[in-house]
């Protein structure tokens, strides 16, 4: 590894078109399993002006039958769902308004050659809901072992977002973005060498006195969030740099679920499977084995056996075991990889890192994944039942089980 470096990694805001369309499939998954625990849910959503489209695949009692019947009340139920996020995420203008926006509907019936392949039976237990590749990483450089690049550009977003929220900063509107690089000495977070945000805004906050306050504003928010010792002569502020910034989120830009993933997961300092998380019920791999991943490798360097940690895990669909464990610690370890393989391998609670396995000891079949669609899925702190991936109770196991 390179010891002496820039790196740099990006945010976009829960108003950011993409994390709006995230936000709303992750509002129709948390619908569909505060209805069924074992629903199965694959819902895609496309935002523009005035315009939200839902599709995909789902299956799940009191909620839709295999020739595509919807239960009483469920059309209105997710209509409503959909309208409440935007609200939430404060879209009222006249280009994107929950109350006036038009919705299409175009979920369907999952495939009855794919549920074949999921669905534990008598002679199998569940399979994995596609084939891939996923990933987890931790490392030291934050307290919540995030890549520090990442973490500081959610932070900067999530704070303005408060504040408009709040009404401190009544002139920002929902859509943002942040992008952090910091210099880096001896493997170290050391300096930022550049922060970079683009708020969309009220009319006028692009000229003049009130151009000013707004970024001085941003200015402050930074300073708050970034430890001072980051901050210094050599950090440059690029702050709306193309100038005005008055339309924007699905108005000024179509959103798709999934396409933020590398803002989803560690901003670029570690490999990605491909799989976006929003929209997909827990028996997707792509979610619940990346959650697993990041749980593994944080608990590991939570544990101090190394200080940087990538794990990776692959399915096949239809099959219940992973077929690949892999663990790599970039020379920090304590320990030899393998024998942290070999390690996870011992720990029973883990359930063979089966999805079932993974699901029951995350518990992860509760509807509590709307609020990871947006500020990443990784670097939060476990909230009762939100981000259980996040908590580091493996720690012991892990030491115990190389003993």
């Amino acid at each position: 590894m390179r010891s002496n470096y820039l790196f740099t990694s990006e945010s976009v805001s829960e108003g950011h078109p993409d994390k709006v369309a995230d936000q709303i499939s992750d509002a129709i998954v948390d619908l569909f399993l505060s209805k069924d625990a074992e629903a199965r849910v694959a819902c895609e959503t496309m935002t523009t002006t005035n315009r939200v489209v839902l599709s995909g695949e789902i299956r799940g009692k009191g909620i839709m039958d295999q020739e595509g019947n919807w239960a009483p009340g469920v059309r209105e139920e997710i209509e409503r769902a959909v309208r409440d996020t935007v609200k939430k995420i404060g879209y009222e203008q006249d280009g994107f308004h929950w109350d006036r926006l038009d919705f299409a509907n175009h979920l369907h019936p999952q495939s009855a050659h794919i549920a074949q392949g999921v669905d534990a039976g008598e002679s199998k237990d569940e399979g994995a809901g596609d084939q891939g590749i996923m990933f987890g990483f931790a490392c030291d450089e934050t307290p919540d072992l995030m890549p520090a690049t990442l973490y500081y550009s959610h932070k900067i977003l999530e704070r303005m977002a408060a504040d408009r929220h709040s009404g401190k900063a009544p002139f920002l509107e929902p859509d943002a973005k942040s992008q952090v690089t910091l210099r880096y000495e001896d493997g170290k977070p050391a300096k930022a060498t550049a922060i970079v945000v683009s708020t969309q805004h009220a009319k006028g906050y692009d000229e003049g006195t009130k151009e000013a306050e707004l970024h001085a504003y941003v200015k402050d928010v930074v300073a708050d969030v970034l430890p001072a010792q980051l901050l210094g002569n050599e950090t440059v502020y690029h702050i709306n740099p193309t100038g005005s910034f008055e339309i924007g989120g699905p108005d000024g830009d179509a959103g798709l679920t999934g396409r933020k993933i590398i803002v989803d997961t560690y901003g670029g300092a570690a490999p990605h499977g491909g799989g976006a998380f929003s929209g997909k019920d827990p028996t997707k791999v792509d979610r619940s084995a990346a959650y697993a991943a990041r749980y593994l490798a944080k608990n590991i360097v939570a544990a101090g056996l190394a200080t940087r940690c990538t794990i990776q895990l692959a399915y096949a669909i239809g099959v219940s075991k992973p077929l690949s464990l892999y663990v790599d610690t970039h020379g920090t370890g304590t320990v030899e990889d393998s024998k942290l393989e070999e390690a996870i391998g011992k720990i029973d609670k883990l359930g063979g890192l089966t999805p079932r396995g993974i699901r029951t000891h995350l518990q992860l079949n509760k509807p509590i994944y709307e609020k990871t669609a947006a500020y990443g899925h990784f670097g939060r702190q476990a909230e009762g039942d939100l981000f259980p991936w996040e908590k580091t109770d493996l720690v012991d196991d892990l030491k115990a089980a190389l003993n």
